[in-house]
């Protein structure tokens, strides 16, 4: 599992790749540092090569968007593949996004 960082037009652009399962979770935590830090901005998650995502996957997401709701950034979560569309409509995460 990746999480590839960067600026993009004024905001942040997170691209995140291959299994986030528990361990990949754990260690994404520091990875996220730099979300975090920016949560006052527009913060696009890129899921496109994002192969799983567990429930501590899905409390990182969490963890992103309660911060950019503190701040006043906004998290926009983009090309998510079928399976883990699923993982979202059955534990509610559809409702908090925005995807597209």
């Amino acid at each position: 599992m990746t999480f590839e960082i960067k600026e993009q037009n004024g905001g942040m652009l997170a691209n995140i790749s291959g299994r986030l399962d528990t361990p990949a979770a754990v260690k994404a935590q520091q990875e996220i540092v730099p979300l975090l830090e920016n949560a006052d901005k527009e913060i696009i998650l890129d899921c496109k090569n994002l192969e799983y995502i567990s429930s501590s996957g899905l409390r990182l997401f969490l963890t992103v968007r309660k911060e950019a709701s503190a701040k006043g950034g906004k998290v926009i979560i983009e090309n998510i593949n079928d399976e883990i569309k699923k993982v979202f409509m059955m534990t509610g995460f559809f409702n908090l996004f925005v995807i597209r």
